[in-house]
């Protein structure tokens, strides 16, 4: 039977992967339905797309096939697979199993696939279960490859996950943003930015290099268009500095007098640049008059990273030396970013969230146990709910989790066990 399983994830992977290279980003769902069929006696197979808001579970579109409804991330199974990244199942039919895969790129969250299949198939009962596991963990990994690889030759995919339109400035800064999520040994990296459709004055940056791990987070004066090109510019100049191979330090006058030159005193940007050495936990960053960073230890907010900050970027003022602030790391913390949209949205009660509303949700949060993530997504939740809070800026938090082992949770457990 092991034999078995070991063609059938031959044939499966085969078939995704040859029919990916002349196909258009409409087919890898009809494709991926059709291999599951084929390979593993699937009988319904449907492809759900995460929207931009990370609340519902969009299905992709299959000529000839039932469409369902979306599906809420909180309170469905779809969305419990998701949210754990985890293969789900469920019993359907008679002799038959619903099984819930997480479509995950590296460790970033897209979908999940819903398969309706043999019970002599399920990954939770028989000698080879650990192997039917394998098979469907890597189809979910095979799934995001071609989502991930297509969905830049066209716009379905990108349509599929808009609960509403894009407007210029969000469709702009979100052409020109790394994934939300990312994480190695020893390092999980999560972003949220909001609101997703018409964002334009926030960004945020990361960069996993030999000599470290690269952060940024801007928040560019103004709203709309104008502030999307202000943000757009100043990653460009940030990854410019960057591969230049700057130091913080110099990297700070180089994007400062790029934003200058092309914008005038009348445009400016806050920001932190922030560089992080993963084999010592020592993070070094500068501040361009932006909230100083966060740092949870223990599940608890333990101390604000503060230095003499700078002036924003492009903005006129005194030219001394620029500080660089240096913190030594313990293993499990986490470093937090924020723009000053987060805590200056609106409780129902009309009064700001403050410094103190984050570190009390990310502090209830990290408490749960909860991945960086999950967190976010959780956070995202809160502000946009329409009986919480109300953003009256764009709102950008990234997390940093240094030496935590929160990255184990976030890909396939025989990806571990490999």
């Amino acid at each position: 039977m092991v034999d078995d399983w070991r063609r059938t994830e031959a044939d499966l992977f085969d078939g995704i992967l040859r029919r990916t290279h002349l196909s258009r980003p409409a087919d890898v769902a009809r494709l991926v339905v059709e291999e599951a069929q084929s390979a593993l006696g699937a009988g319904e197979v449907v492809l759900y797309w995460v929207n931009r808001e990370q609340t519902e579970l969009v299905p992709l579109p299959v000529a000839g096939f039932r469409t369902p409804a979306p599906l809420s991330l909180d309170g469905s199974l779809a969305g419990r697979a998701f949210t754990t990244s985890t293969i789900l199942t469920t019993d359907s039919a008679p002799g038959r199993v619903r099984v819930l895969v997480p479509v995950v790129d590296g460790t970033d969250r897209l979908g999940v696939v819903e398969l309706d299949l043999p019970q002599a198939a399920s990954p939770t009962a028989g000698a080879d279960s650990e192997q039917r596991l394998r098979v469907l963990e890597r189809l979910g990994h095979a799934v995001a490859l071609a989502l991930v690889s297509k969905r830049a030759y066209g716009d379905d995919l990108e349509l599929v996950q808009r609960s509403r339109p894009m407007d210029l400035g969000a469709e702009l800064l979100w052409s020109a943003l790394p994934p939300m999520t990312y994480a190695n040994e020893g390092l999980v990296i999560a972003a949220m930015l909001e609101p997703a459709y018409e964002n334009g004055g926030d960004a945020y940056d990361y960069a996993v290099n030999e000599d470290g791990v690269h952060l940024a987070i801007f928040d560019g004066l103004g709203h709309g268009l104008v502030a999307a090109r202000l943000s757009t510019f100043v990653l460009a100049a940030g990854r410019h500095a960057r591969r230049s191979g700057a130091g913080l330090a110099k990297a700070y006058v180089m994007v400062d007098e790029a934003v200058a030159a092309e914008f005038g005193a009348d445009r400016f940007v806050t920001g932190i640049l922030a560089r992080l050495d993963p084999a010592t936990g020592v993070l070094e960053w500068v501040d361009a008059g932006h909230p100083a960073p966060l740092v949870l230890r223990d599940g608890r907010v333990v101390k604000q990273l503060e230095v003499e900050p700078a002036t924003p970027f492009g903005a006129p003022g005194p030219f001394g030396d620029v500080q660089v602030g240096r913190e030594q790391l313990e293993p499990g913390d986490v470093v937090v970013l924020y723009t000053d949209g987060v805590v200056e949205a609106r409780r129902p009660d009309g009064s700001f969230l403050d410094v103190e509303g984050l570190v009390e949700f990310v502090e209830r949060e990290s408490a749960s146990r909860a991945g960086a993530p999950e967190i976010l997504r959780r956070f995202r939740r809160t502000l946009l709910d329409d009986a919480g809070t109300v953003l009256g800026d764009d709102a950008t938090v990234l997390l940093v989790a240094w030496r935590t082992g929160a990255e184990d949770a976030l890909v396939p457990q025989t990806v571990l066990d490999d």
